[in-house]
């Protein structure tokens, strides 16, 4: 009878044991757009996330990083994927604007919190609904517009022409940087756009030729973002060209070549790190960053995205202990538990700010995470803070 009893109880223990690690062990997901047009921003991303810790306050951490192609589809696939099969607590995704936005309901019906690397501030705006489990590394399109606007102004430029992705990241720049652009008396001539995969932009560029503005913004991300301005340069336009913080890596560099030269944009410290001032709060942050990435990819291979990626990974780390008071991983209280902590990390310094969070706002970034560069002989050179 004892044989019995025991030959029916083993079969239970032996599932609960198999079952205990995912207690013991922190899973955070991440779905990274590695491949299709955001590669060279997604690709760095996804390097980052084998340099970050594999234990936080005495729990293991497992990160498991799957692909999105740049497919907003693909990543709302991927996010049901980690929650449902992987049984992570936090999911770190994605890349881009569309993906990210696409990812807020399952994010709210599974109550996981989500710490998203893509710029727009619509993925966390306002902070209620959906977008309370969402959270956000890079600047907001809006904070970088701020810092563009007065450049512009303090350049004397009067008019700009702006051409943008057709999707959720060109809308939210125009949105933001039209807002700013009218307080400063800057006028806005004409809103053009082009997808992400677009091989011309002739038709749009002539339009922006025969307004003959002060200046062009490019809001695009990545290296389809080379494909307007070297138009323009083709088509012969003298007068100033921005980019936005999407496109501070060096595949931009690379692929846009002697077409970038004298362009100005908004950036995290990062791209700069070495150039910074002793006395800028960020510069030691970042520049652990950049030893990290480099000795592990060589020389000159560090970028901002990958640094949106490090931020994330900074965030769950500074959140889990606070978490694992209340809950353990692997459950929905660790997973609430966490958002809450995520809300409520205060001075944390990462490789491209410093980090505040509150309950209305879930990025938490200040001026200190922006600075003005100029590309310079094929080069990332410090333009000055912006304000």
């Amino acid at each position: 009878m004892k044989q019995k009893y025991l030959s029916a109880l083993l079969p239970a223990l032996f599932s609960l044991a198999l079952s205990a690690p995912a207690f013991a062990q922190i899973k955070v997901g991440v779905t990274v757009s590695a491949t299709g047009p955001a590669a060279s921003l997604g690709i760095p991303e996804k390097n980052t996330f084998a340099l970050l810790p594999k234990t936080i306050a005495g729990k293991s951490v497992e990160y498991i990083v799957l692909d999105d192609a740049t497919d907003s589809t693909t990543a709302v696939k991927n996010m049901r994927k980690l929650v449902s099969e992987d049984k992570v607590d936090v999911v770190i995704g994605s890349t881009v604007t569309p993906g990210s936005l696409a990812m807020l309901d399952v994010a709210q019906e599974t109550g996981t919190p989500m710490i998203t690397m893509a710029a727009s501030a619509s993925i966390i705006e306002p902070v209620e609904g959906k977008r309370r489990w969402a959270f956000k590394t890079p600047q907001n399109d809006s904070h970088m517009s701020t810092a563009l606007t007065e450049h512009m102004a303090n350049a004397g430029i009067r008019t700009v022409a702006f051409i943008g992705f057709t999707d959720a990241y060109g809308e939210g720049w125009y949105r933001e940087f039209s807002k700013l652009a009218e307080l400063r008396k800057i006028k806005v001539v004409t809103d053009e756009r082009f997808a992400r995969a677009d091989t011309s932009v002739t038709g749009q560029v002539l339009k922006i030729m025969s307004l003959n503005p002060d200046a062009v913004l490019i809001a695009g991300a990545g290296t389809p973002a080379a494909l307007p301005q070297k138009t323009l340069k083709e088509r012969g336009y003298k007068g100033k060209i921005y980019q936005t913080h999407g496109v501070a890596n060096n595949d931009f560099l690379r692929v846009c070549g002697k077409d970038c030269e004298g362009t100005w944009l908004p950036s995290g410290p990062i791209l700069v790190a070495d150039q910074l001032p002793d006395s800028n709060p960020v510069k030691q942050s970042a520049l652990a960053y950049k030893a990290a990435y480099e000795k592990a990819y060589g020389p000159g291979s560090v970028s901002t995205f990958g640094g949106h990626a490090w931020d994330a990974g900074a965030l769950v780390a500074a959140a889990a202990p606070e978490a694992l008071k209340k809950a353990q991983p692997g459950t929905k209280e660790f997973r609430a538990a966490m958002r809450d902590a995520l809300e409520n990390v205060k001075n944390l310094a990462g490789a491209h700010g410093i980090f505040n969070m509150s309950a209305t706002d879930h990025l938490g970034l200040d001026q200190r995470s922006r600075v003005m560069v100029q590309i310079v002989d094929g080069k990332w050179k410090l333009g000055g803070e912006a304000k």
